[in-house]
Order: C-alpha cells, then sequence, then structure tokens
C-alpha cells in the first residue's frame, strides 16, 4: 500500500487509489462530527426532527453521538449525482510539469476533488455521472452505480491529470446543454474558474439557474489559486502576464497594482456569492492549495438537503 506522503511527491499514477487514500484521511479527522462512521451510519440515518415520531429513533447511535437520529429505509439512501467539469485553457493554471497532490494545478484538483467524490458516493451507494466541456461539449457519462461505469469515469478523470487546453469557453452555452441531459432530480457539482472570453454574465446565472430545473440541488466550486489569482502574490520583478485564453499580453510588476487587484477580486467574488444566494446556488470559493476537505464537506451538508 502507498502511503499519502509518497503520493504527494510522486507523480499520480493512480486516481482511485489517491481518492481513497484522501477520502479515509478525511473521515479519520472527523471523529467529533455527527458524520462519523458516516459509512454505514450516515447511509442510513438522518437527523431527528422535533416532532416526528420517536418510533424510529437510534438510541444505539445517539449514545455514541449524544444526538438523535432516526433510521431510513434502503430506498431513502440513495441519490443521483452529477459532477461537472470545466476543461478550458485557464483552469489549467498554474503551469505543472508533473501533477503530484501537493502541486496541482486546477483542472489537476478539480479531476482529483472529483474522484474523492466519487469515492464517498461509492461508499453511499449513489450513483454518479460525469460532464466536461470547454470549447465543445467533451464528455458526458449519465448517474450510474456500477463499478464498471465508476471505472469508466475515473479513466476519463486521469485523462483530464495528464491533458493540456487552449480552449476558450462561454460555460453558459454547455451548462444549457447539460441542464437539458439530467431529467432526475440529481446532486450537482460544477467545478469551474468562472472565467469567460466575454462578459456574458447575465447568460451564465440564467444557466446556472436552469441547472436548478426538476429540483436538483446545485453546488458551485468556485476553483482558484489563491495565492496568485485572489492575493496576485508575485515577487516584485517586471514580468509579462500573458492570459492563457486570449493571448493577451501585460508588462508590469505586481507589486504597483497588487492592492487595486486583490480589492477587484474580491468584489467579483462577493458578487458570485450575492448572486448564488439569490438563486439558492450553494457557493464555495475552493482554493486549490488548501485542500479536498472544503469539497467534502460540501458534499455531506449538500447530501443532507436532499435526503
Amino acid at each position: 500500500m502507498i502511503n499519502l506522503s509518497q503520493v504527494q511527491i510522486s507523480e499520480i499514477k493512480n486516481l482511485d487509489l489517491l481518492a481513497r487514500q484522501v477520502v479515509e484521511g478525511f473521515i479519520t479527522g472527523m471523529h467529533k462530527s455527527p458524520f462519523h462512521g458516516f459509512s454505514v451510519e450516515f447511509s442510513e440515518h438522518k437527523l431527528y426532527n422535533k416532532g416526528e415520531s420517536t418510533r424510529h429513533i437510534d438510541w444505539k447511535l445517539f449514545a455514541k453521538t449524544e444526538k438523535l437520529y432516526t433510521k431510513k429505509y434502503e430506498e431513502e439512501t440513495n441519490l443521483r449525482c452529477h459532477i461537472i467539469i470545466d476543461n478550458s485553457a485557464s483552469m489549467h493554471y498554474p503551469t505543472v510539469k508533473t501533477q503530484t497532490l501537493d502541486s496541482l494545478n486546477k483542472i489537476g484538483f478539480s479531476a482529483v476533488a472529483a474522484a474523492c467524490l466519487m469515492e464517498v458516493l461509492k461508499r453511499q451507494r449513489d450513483a454518479v455521472g460525469l460532464s466536461i466541456y470547454s470549447d465543445t461539449y467533451e464528455y458526458y457519462a449519465p448517474e450510474k452505480g456500477s463499478d464498471r461505469h465508476r471505472k469508466m469515469v475515473l479513466h476519463q478523470l486521469e485523462n483530464l491529470l495528464n491533458s493540456t487546453s487552449k480552449a476558450t469557453t462561454e460555460t453558459y452555452q454547455y451548462l444549457h446543454e447539460i441542464a437539458e441531459k439530467i431529467h432526475r432530480r440529481s446532486l450537482i457539482f460544477l467545478f469551474t474558474d468562472m472565467l469567460q472570453s466575454s462578459k456574458h454574465e447575465k447568460e451564465l446565472f440564467e444557466a446556472l439557474r436552469h441547472l436548478k430545473y426538476n429540483k436538483h440541488e446545485v453546488v458551485l466550486f468556485h476553483t482558484f489559486d489563491g495565492k496568485t489569482e485572489l492575493n496576485f502574490d508575485f515577487d516584485n520583478a517586471p514580468k509579462k502576464f500573458v492570459d492563457v485564453e486570449t493571448g493577451e499580453e501585460v508588462n508590469l510588476f505586481s507589486e504597483n497594482i497588487q492592492e487595486h487587484y486583490k480589492a477587484l477580486v474580491e468584489n467579483y467574488f462577493e458578487e458570485l456569492r450575492n448572486k448564488c444566494l439569490q438563486y439558492k446556488i450553494d457557493y464555495v470559493p475552493v482554493d486549490i492549495q488548501i485542500g479536498f476537505g472544503q469539497v467534502l464537506t460540501s458534499y455531506f451538508l449538500s447530501r443532507q438537503k436532499m435526503l
């Protein structure tokens, strides 16, 4: 068995194994959480709501967690999840020679995070589907729960880890297409940096609203590199900055604009948050430097809403 520290400094060659290790590490850190032991308990229990019948309360679980849970029937525990990943050129920032657990670009982080979600979904006996888009609708797999299907989707995620892209994208176009394919109520996770080659903000949020059709639960993982894309933290030497999608170039000293740049970006993030709140979409800012706990925690919270 490869330990996690070895994976961190070596190329990611077995995404399935890595996802299991990350999820196991996450579970180990949840000792005081009501989700402790979730591989059995969480999939078969829900929090007791005042006024409900006490007939199905699990008193043994209460003794362990000091929280009231009621038992759930098998047909209540399964849900459908669809993962959507933006594979445009900006998602391949920052440039890394080899994707390792402690050196991932945005697309690498999204691929590993998606694999971790799939590992949890497998343990919960949930079905998973996948969509990948850039300047085309690159890949679509409907929600299924079989092992063969899961391996096929994992293979697509592994391809993302080793891919490059020069594609621009208009996210809203493909979100509409994806929304038309998902008919049954699902939990939808979208990984994107929310960068477009044009300013079609209204169209983008209309597309996000379209994903809410059929009462889907939608989580936007706004994926970014906090060090450089939010804080603009570069050494103060003259640099040429190149837009990876448009090719536009600008020469400057980062320190000269850092404060103004950060204020603009933070304002944009806040606008995204408020729009998502307005449309009842869960907005989760995901700094790729922080780790996968932020993504996995969001899964549990969203799953509670669905069941």
